[in-house]
């Protein structure tokens, strides 16, 4: 118990929104727990949770406590990564937040190559739609991000971005699997499998159905792109994805991909990004470097890039 930080119990109770909870995460008492707040509170002279029927939330000074706990930790981690590298060491955490289509190929490759020079460093790799991608940097509960359409918020500094144009996935002996390029309106004349609306490849063809007034048969909707990937080598089916989501050998699995005409389709943009004014732990600004530089190499600059 008396080794737990502020940082520690205060950030872990404002995530799980119930001290009886966090006591669970931190395997103490809640009763323990409690004390510890309340003396806290008692010592800034303001209540740092609003105590509600249903667990607690943070109060207005909670929320600039926890802000403030947040940057020193992260802070602390930065001096820790410099500090290693005087000592000729490669250490440190990265913490990253990503798009699904990042997670079966481009990732692990990425933090493959980057451990197999510097083991001593951990990652932790979370899975975040856009929104919550930007969150997570905001809160520095991630280091760097990497979003697919589009970024929303100022605070997000965008380190590089990369085109990305619309894959049409079907399997590899489907009727338009011989063709270099697709239309959308190919594609309407067979069953096809959409992401769910929270995510950027279902926005951009969204967008193109209502422009073009093409009328796809949706037959299969899910919010994971793995299944999405894979689930057209069953039947004649078309799902969509990006390039940094698809293996970089066509037939893999059983299916192919071909690029949607961006006359129908525009361009998305993968977007690699930080929260603007930090300056990132050293292991977490170097590996960021890394995947910037092997975006731009495989994909080319966007013009929206710096």
């Amino acid at each position: 118990m008396h080794a737990l930080t502020p940082h520690q119990f205060i950030d872990v109770i404002a995530r799980a929104g119930s001290i009886r909870k966090a006591a669970e995460v931190l395997a103490i008492t809640s009763t323990a727990l409690n004390r510890r707040v309340l003396a806290l509170e008692e010592e800034l002279g303001l209540p740092i949770f609003e105590r509600l029927p249903r667990g607690v939330r943070l109060s207005t000074a909670g929320e600039l406590l926890v802000t403030h706990l947040r940057n020193q930790a992260s802070d602390f981690e930065r001096l820790r990564s410099q500090l290693a590298d005087l000592a000729g060491q490669r250490r440190g955490h990265v913490s990253i937040a990503c798009s699904q289509a990042l997670l079966p190929f481009f990732m692990p490759e990425q933090i493959g190559r980057y451990r197999r020079d510097h083991p001593g460093v951990s990652f932790s790799v979370q899975l975040r739609d856009r929104a919550a991608a930007e969150a997570a940097l905001v809160g520095h509960v991630a280091d760097i991000a990497l979003i697919f359409e589009p970024i929303r918020l100022s605070e997000v500094h965008i380190l590089t971005a990369v085109r990305q144009q619309i894959h049409a996935v079907m399997a590899a002996d489907h009727p338009l699997a011989g063709r270099a390029t697709l239309r959308l309106r190919d594609c309407a004349d067979y069953p096809v499998a959409l992401p769910t609306a929270q995510y950027g490849v279902r926005a951009l063809i969204d967008l193109a159905i209502l422009r073009l007034s093409v009328r796809l048969r949706v037959m299969l909707e899910s919010d994971n792109f793995d299944f999405l990937r894979r689930y057209p080598a069953q039947e004649p089916l078309i799902s969509f994805q990006i390039p940094i989501g698809l293996p970089g050998v066509d037939g893999t699995e059983g299916v192919v991909s071909r690029p949607v005409d961006t006359r129908d389709i525009p361009e998305g943009r993968l977007y690699l990004c930080q929260l603007r004014g930090r300056t990132l732990p050293v292991a977490a600004a170097k590996f960021a470097a890394q995947v910037e530089g092997a975006m731009e190499t495989r994909f080319g600059l966007s013009p929206e890039a710096g």
